[in-house]
């Protein structure tokens, strides 16, 4: 009778970590522009959503636009800037 060793291996699937992309509030831009910005670099925000995040940049003078992996981020950071917005991004805790 032979015995036959059967090695399992697993892999741990690490959570990339997230980051949120803020707005910052300006005086510069008008509210109209700032949310269809936000609609056009975020792809899937809806029109209620970006009125919503505009606002609160407007009475708060930051808001969370979307939390995503960093790259994601980084590149809707970027959109927002490449439209005249003030845009950062924060790990997330």
């Amino acid at each position: 009778m032979s015995t036959q060793t059967i090695e399992r291996t697993s892999t741990v699937r690490k959570i990339a970590p997230r980051y949120r992309v803020l707005l910052h509030n300006d005086d510069f831009n008008s509210m109209e522009y700032v949310v269809m910005s936000l609609m056009q670099v975020v792809n899937g925000l809806t029109q209620p959503q970006a009125v919503d995040i505009m606002m609160e940049a407007h009475t708060a003078g930051v808001a969370l636009v979307i939390t995503c992996v960093q790259e994601h981020a980084e590149f809707y950071c970027d959109g927002l800037k490449s439209k005249g917005l003030t845009s950062t991004i924060e790990p997330e805790d």
